[in-house]
């Protein structure tokens, strides 16, 4: 190969790249709106102007790019709906050999956790979230988000010092 980058506008190279930063960005979009089916039409919808602008975007700027453009879309949602977070809630299925006080104890308890979790300022619930269920490195959240490792440290830091205040009072 001469160097040259493959062109977004070939549908391999295109769904190569879908299908490295799809999953990550709907999950950055999820963690920043709590609601999955947003998450998702905002991921496709700008993979769609991806694939729209490809001759004007460069192979190694495509995961910015799309990061961008979900990121504008998602400005845009705010401002024209005005989102409030408010996590999935999946309905309990009571097939168990546990008492009802228990299942209830336990409803509450994770509505306790949704609640402070939602209740974290966006940059740190973000990285928690990122940190948590991504399972995603510090390094690679921060290349993720544009910011230093340093900084995503400190949002993580301060996400779990929240956190274990409450974690405190639900004791």
């Amino acid at each position: 190969m001469d160097g040259k980058k493959p062109s977004i506008c070939k549908e391999k190279t295109f769904t190569a790249i879908f299908k490295e930063y799809s999953e990550t960005l709907h999950n950055y979009l999820f963690y920043k709106t709590g609601n999955a089916g947003l998450s998702k039409d905002l991921t496709q919808e700008a993979f769609a102007k991806l694939w729209q602008n490809c001759k004007s975007v460069m192979y190694d700027t495509a995961k910015g790019y799309v990061f961008k453009i979900a990121n504008n879309l998602l400005l845009n949602e705010y401002a024209h709906q005005k989102v409030v977070l408010n996590f999935q809630k999946k309905p309990v299925i009571a097939h168990t050999n546990e008492s009802p006080e228990h299942i209830l104890e336990q409803k509450e308890l994770k509505a306790q956790i949704e609640a402070a979790i939602s209740a974290l300022p966006e940059k740190q619930r973000t990285v928690f979230l990122m940190s948590r269920i991504d399972k995603k490195t510090y390094k690679e959240i921060a290349e993720l988000l544009g910011i230093s490792k340093q900084a995503v440290e400190k949002r993580m830091y301060n996400a779990l010092d929240a956190l274990r205040l409450v974690s405190k009072k639900i004791r």
